[in-house]
């Protein structure tokens, strides 16, 4: 690495003050702190000085989202060439996803990360390392089929509309992957559901079925697929959304390593179950017979609990507001799930209107705590 580190010394002068590229010294920051740790620490003051920084924050949730990456590739092509009717190797099923995913992702980082730098020139500050997360965060919950130029519009909206609007990283009041595909499923709705969405058409089918669990139900239809294939992730959907397995591998590496909320994950989970297990007992469509547990397995509400509900930025600051925060996302998905089987993903809903209550709700707790400190003293005093 000493090469690269000399690479970088030899032309930083250009980007210093009255260098000849001054104006984009943001741009040479963001290469070199990529490469390596800042060379710039805070010198006095009441900060904390600690060896996790924002970076290697947003690295453990890239590695945690590794897992659901990779198998999304290969479900990908598994989903294809068994809708194809063709035997392949696992190797072959993977190669063939990774091909349709990596462009995605590729987009997805070029989009979002131009349009950071551009903002950070444009305002003189340092581009932040926020955008590592939400750039393969985006394409993990789009369908694979969807164009690339929807994906960079979508990007493009979510960047500057739920974010740098705001201030930039930190700031954004709503986590900006899910008001991309918020954006993509009401901007092209036709691109986003359906039966055809979440499989390549294999060219030497003329007709196929590739509906979610959720989408068929919602039909009123009867699932295909037994809970072991829910819970492996061998069926149709977003492309790291259909796997339990591996976003609870991930979510392991978040919780060891303390980047996310252990409180908001499980009330997320029991909101979710609870509010299933009311809708057992009433059984009126398919959808609410649905046993409350298979709930948990289905669509995007896994992913979305461990990856997206403990976003820090946009998520319940106080222990209490977590377990709130993350018990309502998980009732309304269910909600939002079975009273409309239009947005049969709920969770994307829930997640976006908690969001905007997050602050509320940490108000209300932070008030609470005061009134009960207040009548402690009074008590003492009295």
């Amino acid at each position: 690495m000493k090469f690269i580190e000399k690479f970088f010394n030899k032309y930083e002068h250009l980007f210093l003050e009255g260098g000849k590229y001054e104006k984009l010294r943001p741009a040479y920051m963001a290469m070199f702190t990529f490469m390596f740790t800042p060379d710039e620490t805070t010198k006095k003051g009441a900060h904390i000085r600690d060896a996790v920084d924002l970076k290697r924050v947003m690295f453990t949730v890239v590695l945690a989202l590794i897992p659901a990456t990779l198998f999304g590739m290969w479900n990908v092509g598994h989903q294809y060439y068994l809708q194809a009717g063709t035997e392949v190797s696992n190797m072959e099923q993977f190669m063939y996803g990774f091909w349709k995913v990596l462009p995605m992702i590729i987009v997805s980082y070029a989009v979002g990360l131009g349009i950071e730098f551009y903002f950070a020139v444009l305002r003189g500050h340092e581009v932040n390392e926020g955008y590592l997360v939400s750039g393969l965060l985006i394409p993990l919950i789009m369908p694979v089929t969807i164009p690339l130029w929807i994906l960079a519009v979508s990007v493009a909206f979510a960047v500057v509309i739920g974010k740098e609007v705001f201030g930039g990283t930190g700031m954004n009041i709503v986590n900006p992957a899910l008001t991309a595909r918020a954006f993509a499923f009401f901007a092209y709705p036709t691109f986003m559901s359906g039966n055809e969405v979440w499989i390549p058409k294999p060219e030497t089918v003329d007709a196929y079925s590739g509906e979610t669990i959720l989408g068929a139900l919602g039909q009123g239809h009867e699932i295909a697929y037994t809970w072991k294939e829910m819970f492996m992730g061998t069926i149709p959907g977003s492309v790291g959304e259909t796997s339990v397995v591996m976003i609870l591998i991930g979510a392991v590496l978040l919780l060891l390593t303390r980047v996310a909320s252990w409180r908001i994950m499980v009330s997320g989970f029991l909101g979710a179950a609870l509010m299933a297990l009311v809708f057992n007992l009433w059984g009126a469509n398919t959808l609410m017979q649905l046993p409350w547990w298979q709930h948990l397995l289905v669509g995007g509400l896994a992913f979305g609990v461990v990856f997206m509900a403990t976003d820090p930025v946009t998520a319940a600051q106080t222990r209490r507001g977590k377990w709130i925060y993350g018990f309502l996302i998980g009732v309304f998905a269910i909600l939002i799930r079975v009273f409309n089987p239009a947005y049969p993903e709920g969770v994307m809903l829930a997640i976006l209107l908690l969001n905007v209550v997050a602050p509320t709700i940490d108000y209300y707790v932070v008030q609470a705590n005061i009134k009960k400190r207040m009548k402690r003293f009074e008590k003492q005093t009295a």
